[in-house]
């Protein structure tokens, strides 16, 4: 399938994700789809650029998830120069995390 254009992707996937009401048929539903290899690389890749976001340095990386250099700066130019998607959600994550700290004071 081509990259680049909105219509070139299944809208109706999406779509079906955005219906999942919990963490339970999410997780089910992602095992349903993917491969255990898959969903392994993707899990490992979110877990890369979490890392990269709260400035973790490779080796470290490497270290802890046995990614290797390649995925990780492939990752890492993903985190710098792709749609932000995921740099939004760790944002927002953030932001949850300091405002549950300060209704917890």
């Amino acid at each position: 399938m081509a990259k680049g254009k909105d219509s070139d992707y299944c809208v109706e996937m999406y779509e079906s994700i955005l219906r999942l009401e919990n963490l339970e048929q999410c997780r089910r539903f992602f095992q349903d789809l993917c491969s255990m290899t898959e969903l392994a690389a993707m899990e490992q890749r979110y877990t890369v650029a979490k890392m990269l976001y709260e400035g973790r340095v490779y080796t470290e990386i490497g270290n802890e998830t046995r990614a290797s250099s390649a995925t990780i700066s492939r990752v890492n130019r993903m985190l710098n120069y792709g749609e932000n998607a995921l740099r939004e959600i760790f944002d927002k994550e953030k932001k949850e995390k300091e405002e549950r700290m300060e209704e917890a004071k």
